[in-house]
């Protein structure tokens, strides 16, 4: 395939014009899919529909420890949940604390509880003329907009396969006490599905910051969210790492199951030092008698164990799969050569992300619309919703099926060709 930017101009208008009918026509077919957001499909969902069998009226409630699941009481969750969960996670019960249904949810409530009442004992960042957030980007839309809700000034660090710029990280946090946090999605990033390298881990461990109160968000969504048994990715244990370093009360650590059991339906736990647990009871005192507990223990008779976990993994991996494929046949047939895009081919997660030319993801992202396939906003995988080079796109293949997911990237090359045209047309 010819380089775009090689084409002369009378090469690009009669390839515009070529596109201009393609895409009409497709307009014509009337499409409506959507690959915005990172949701479960109707399969995946279906998978665990024998979840809901394993509590009901006939069960015994009570827990192998000795909880009744019916009442009040244990703030932290179950004990059988905390095991499961810490297995999960690579820690031990002890360190965990089992929430809601949400971990985005323990990460706005984390956030909040550092504003009103300051982290182990310091001052509340929200008595602090300033308080600052290092968001590596292209990262999670969420994430940025937890920071954005509470005034919390946003610093962008770029992304590598490796993870965030260390050397900028490491920088910024020894010179700034107003840097109070890092947001990070370790495993199969938001949107790129890179992993930090074991280096990467092992320099976040042993970060020096300012701030006494400097604390590393570290959100494992994507822990055992593999698409390929034979290539999975590693992840060193980040809790582990700063346990060597001394750096103990550093990190708070987010996994749940959402995406593994119910969407909306799972646990959620926060794993942490004794002492970040600590201050955070004192708050969950008064927020809350207690979690949802027999949605805990439905959980731990379903899955039973980490391997139990695993296996349910290996069956969404099934259905998640040709989907990921899908997409990459397509990017990989229609634009390798052409010059004008690169993508990621991440080895498990929720996402592809996708780099347009300077100045066209916006535009690619609206005539996707015009024609019936609805992806992430342009831009919201940045803090603020700016990306500075306008050309950052977020993938999301879970929801459609396989066919359709070729139909939304037919589409959207369609798009990307098209406007990456219009730009050079522009030069």
């Amino acid at each position: 395939m010819k380089a775009y930017r090689e084409m002369s101009r009378e090469e690009l208008l009669t390839l515009q014009s070529q596109l201009n009918a393609e895409y009409e026509e497709a307009k014509a077919k009337g499409l409506s899919l959507n690959m915005s957001r990172g949701k479960p499909a109707v399969s995946q969902l279906d998978i665990c529909k024998d979840f809901l069998d394993v509590v009901n009226s006939g069960s015994d409630l009570v827990t192998e420890s000795g909880v009744d699941t019916r009442n009040y009481g244990e703030l932290v969750g179950i004990p059988e949940a905390q095991q499961l969960m810490a297995d999960m996670m690579g820690t031990k019960p002890e360190n965990v604390i089992i929430c809601g249904n949400a971990s985005l949810t323990i990460m706005y409530d984390t956030v909040s509880r550092s504003m009103t009442h300051g982290v182990m004992g310091s001052t509340p960042w929200c008595k602090l003329d300033k308080v600052k957030f290092l968001c590596p980007a292209p990262g999670y839309d969420r994430h940025f907009a937890i920071t954005e809700h509470f005034g919390i000034e946003m610093i962008t660090i770029p992304m590598s396969p490796e993870g965030p710029d260390m050397d900028m990280v490491e920088k910024l946090v020894a010179e700034d006490d107003t840097i109070k946090g890092i947001w990070c999605v370790p495993k199969y990033s938001n949107p790129q599905g890179y992993t930090y390298s074991d280096e990467t881990v092992r320099r976040f461990a042993n970060l020096k910051p300012a701030a006494a109160d400097f604390r590393i968000f570290w959100d494992n969504a994507y822990i055992i969210h593999d698409l390929y048994e034979d290539r999975s990715d590693k992840l060193l244990n980040i809790l582990d790492e700063c346990e060597k370093t001394g750096n103990v009360d550093m990190v708070y650590e987010f996994a749940s199951t959402s995406k593994i059991s119910f969407a909306g339906g799972g646990i959620a736990a926060i794993a942490a030092s004794k002492g970040n647990l600590d201050a955070m009871k004192k708050s969950m005192t008064i927020q809350t008698i207690g979690y949802d507990k027999i949605n805990q223990l439905r959980h731990v008779r379903y899955f039973k164990n980490l391997d139990g976990l695993k296996a349910h993994m290996i069956k969404h991996a099934a259905l998640m799969r040709p989907k990921f494929e899908a997409v990459l046949e397509v990017l990989d047939r229609e634009l390798n050569g052409a010059g004008i895009g690169t993508w990621t081919k991440p080895n498990g997660g929720y996402f592809i992300s996708f780099d347009a030319m300077d100045g066209c993801a916006k535009a690619i992202v609206a005539k996707c619309k015009e024609a019936g396939v609805i992806l992430t906003g342009a831009g919201a995988t940045f803090p603020y919703g700016k990306d500075p080079k306008d050309s950052n796109i977020r993938i999301a293949p879970s929801f459609p099926t396989p066919e359709e997911m070729a139909m939304a990237t037919d589409l959207f090359v369609l798009c990307v060709k098209l406007v990456s045209v219009e730009k050079l047309l522009e030069a």
